[in-house]
């Protein structure tokens, strides 16, 4: 696509999000949504399914290491942001019988690489304490 004479670059954070769904789908997820809005500040990158699990999954993507591992990148206020997006999720599902986990992808690389490093972080945290479910 062109953009007043120049080709418009692709948005690093849909490329870590593309990147990590073909991780998942290789490993036999299941992927149900991505970029799952709930509110105008909840947002989660991936939900998808392992086997009966229904899997929360926030992807962390940086062109180099120099920044931190990405559970440094998932602070207590962004784990907040998760449950409470979570939680609205399963509402609007009626609060399904299923077992739940968050899941972190590490995406390390630029748009242009042909081989990113993928780190996929299972069970990463638990759900906020504040929240609970019926």
């Amino acid at each position: 696509m062109l953009l007043f004479g120049r080709k418009k670059k692709k948005d690093t954070g849909l490329w870590g999000e593309e990147q990590a769904e073909r991780l998942l789908r290789s490993k036999g997820y299941r992927i149900l949504g991505r970029r799952v809005r709930l509110s105008a500040r909840d947002e989660i990158d991936i939900v998808a399914r392992d086997d009966e699990t229904l899997v929360f999954v926030e992807v962390k993507t940086r062109r180099t290491e120099d920044f931190g591992r990405p559970l440094a990148a998932v602070d207590r206020e962004k784990r907040r942001s998760l449950s409470r997006a979570a939680v609205r999720y399963l509402q609007r599902l009626k609060y399904p019988d299923v077992c739940f986990r968050f899941d972190v992808v590490e995406v390390v690389g630029r748009v242009d690489d042909a081989k990113p490093c993928l780190r996929h972080v299972e069970n990463a945290f638990a759900l906020g304490k504040k929240y609970r479910l019926p």
